[in-house]
């Protein structure tokens, strides 16, 4: 489960923030999780959960997830699908099974409130 040390280094970071902006509490982070990026949100969220609770900065901190569209051209007559979530098994209009994901591959700081 990577999602644990993507959350540690993502608590170093917010430590950095916090520390540039003269803030001790981290009120609520946004993430943007793509669905192609490899990480489990429920597991991010979990390792979440169980970190910030042991940390008085992010004791109460809100995660929010965003979680973006991907779109799916056919390789074989250029259809396009566009989807947030499970990829499509073929494409709608040829049933072609090979289709190149654009997008929702990236992991996100988005958003940071602290006071």
């Amino acid at each position: 489960m990577h999602e644990m040390s993507l959350v540690q280094g993502l608590f170093e970071q917010l430590k950095g923030l916090a520390a540039e902006n003269n803030s001790t509490k981290v009120l609520s982070v946004t993430m943007e999780i793509g669905p192609i990026c490899g990480v489990v949100v429920d597991s991010f969220q979990f390792g979440f959960e169980i970190l910030s609770s042991q940390e008085e900065m992010f004791k109460n901190t809100e995660l929010i997830i965003e979680i973006p569209e991907v779109t799916y051209t056919c390789t074989s007559c250029g259809h396009q699908e566009v989807s947030a979530g499970e990829r499509p098994d073929a494409c709608a209009k040829c049933d072609e099974f090979f289709l190149t994901p654009s997008g929702g591959d990236d992991l996100i700081l988005k958003r940071v409130e602290m006071e």
